[in-house]
């Protein structure tokens, strides 16, 4: 589809930061083919006019690591510390999982983060073909990951990597380059050195790329010093897994020798805030990050721990607690934290040609109602929209130049349908019957 977005407010987060007061934005096969201020172009070259009078235009939000199928567990293990949220709730209820389960959960947090202005999200869980499935019915861009746990490194079959490798023969650059795929060894604390190692020799020989948590939490990192007698970061660098194709989220438990690894390393950081408050993991020192050159990156969690996927939000909670842990107000400005959401995400997940309005990126724009009292009176755009901004203000989504949401309503999505059988199968897999909506 050929759409015209005319009448925009332009947040283009290009080279030079340029926000254009009012213009119009082209796209023709999937693509931005035209950007320029006042709207002198002809509206009949476009099969689609999009009237943004009022609205401002910027590039998607790239969720960089969620669990998309955990919106089954969302509000029922609330409270917990994360070794005891895991190991005696979510685990156990993750063993009941089934493709379908994780097929509508998934499809649930499509729509949620549709909804809030996501485009482009990393996913790491199991059943991935179902969540692949999903994605492409959404139109949404993907990076999937089948989530590896193991003791062994032998040569014996594995399951778990007998799946990854199918997902990634069956899906990676699929649906015009939508959907990637990575590998995903969970942890330190759930894979073995020798299965590490497997994982690493992997990655490295078919240069496939890798998403892991590290150093989540204070236990994980004493728990790994006592068994390897060195931090995750140090443990991983080790075993080879640590490049400018690693994807690491949280990187809350890190001391400096660590970030300087990650740095030489040139490994990208996800910062997953709101998820990081809610299990009392910490807070990511994420300003010494930046300062040292890491591509810091932005991702919501699974919804059972954050709860909801929502990058507005999280964009707030990170510029928020980065103020707080250095006690300076000028750490982490709107600017900087957009570009994490965006831009930094982009680089992360190996899409280069996203998170900026420039001619010839993939078109994948939202477009915000910023004629709400909450934006008055007008002054800084990108601090309105950190700082001011919600979810609620999405009102139309395009991603690979295809409209999945228009003024507030889906497109590629039937969301009472997908509401309604979430609510089923989380009932069935918890126990726990709940009112219909």
């Amino acid at each position: 589809m050929d759409i015209l977005l005319k009448n925009a407010q332009i947040v283009t987060l290009n080279d030079n930061d340029d926000v254009i007061p009012e213009g119009s934005i082209g796209i023709r096969d999937n693509r931005i083919d035209f950007i320029g201020e006042g709207n002198g172009c002809i509206e009949a070259e476009y099969s689609k006019v999009i009237d943004c009078k009022g609205r401002t235009v910027m590039p998607g939000f790239v969720n960089a690591h969620n669990h998309l199928a955990m919106t089954m567990f969302r509000n029922y293990a609330d409270d917990m510390k994360l070794m005891d949220w895991l190991f005696t709730k979510i685990f156990p209820l993750e063993d009941k999982q089934t493709d379908e389960s994780v097929y509508w959960g998934s499809l649930l947090a499509m729509v949620e983060m549709i909804k809030s202005g996501t485009t482009t999200f990393a996913d790491m869980y199991f059943f991935m073909e179902s969540t692949a499935r999903a994605a492409a019915e959404s139109g949404m861009r993907a990076v999937l990951s089948r989530g590896l746990q193991g003791e062994s490194g032998e040569e014996e079959p594995d399951y778990r990597l007998k799946e990854s490798d199918e997902l990634f023969r069956k899906f990676h650059n699929s649906y015009n380059g939508r959907i990637k795929v990575m590998l995903a060894p969970h942890s330190v604390y759930t894979c073995s050195e020798a299965y590490l190692r497997k994982v690493a020799a992997k990655s490295l020989e078919q240069e496939i790329p890798v998403q892991i948590h590290l150093s989540e939490t204070k236990e994980e990192v004493s728990t790994c010093i006592e068994k390897f007698g060195r931090s995750p970061v140090k443990y991983l660098e080790d075993l080879g897994l640590l490049n400018d194709r690693t994807v690491a989220a949280h990187c809350v438990a890190v001391d400096d020798d660590d970030i300087g690894i990650l740095a030489s390393r040139r490994v990208n950081v996800v910062h997953n805030p709101g998820s990081n408050m809610k299990l009392a993991s910490g807070i990511a020192p994420v300003a010494k990050m930046l300062e040292k050159g890491i591509n810091v990156c932005l991702g919501t969690d699974g919804a059972s721990s954050n709860n909801n996927l929502d990058m507005l939000e999280e964009m707030r909670l990170a510029a928020y607690l980065q103020k707080i842990y250095t006690n300076d107000p000028t750490v982490l400005p709107a600017e900087a934290v957009i570009r994490m959401a965006t831009l930094k995400g982009a680089k992360a997940l190996g899409f280069e040609n996203l998170g900026s309005i420039e001619a010839g990126k993939a078109a994948d724009l939202i477009v915000l109602n910023t004629e709400r009292a909450h934006y008055y009176p007008k002054h800084n755009i990108k601090s309105a929209i950190v700082y001011s901004g919600n979810s609620a203000d999405v009102e139309t989504v395009i991603i690979d130049g295809n409209l999945v949401m228009e003024s507030g309503h889906l497109v590629t999505l039937d969301e009472e349908r997908i509401l309604y059988k979430a609510q089923k199968w989380a009932s069935k897999l918890t126990g726990q019957e709940c009112p219909q909506p």
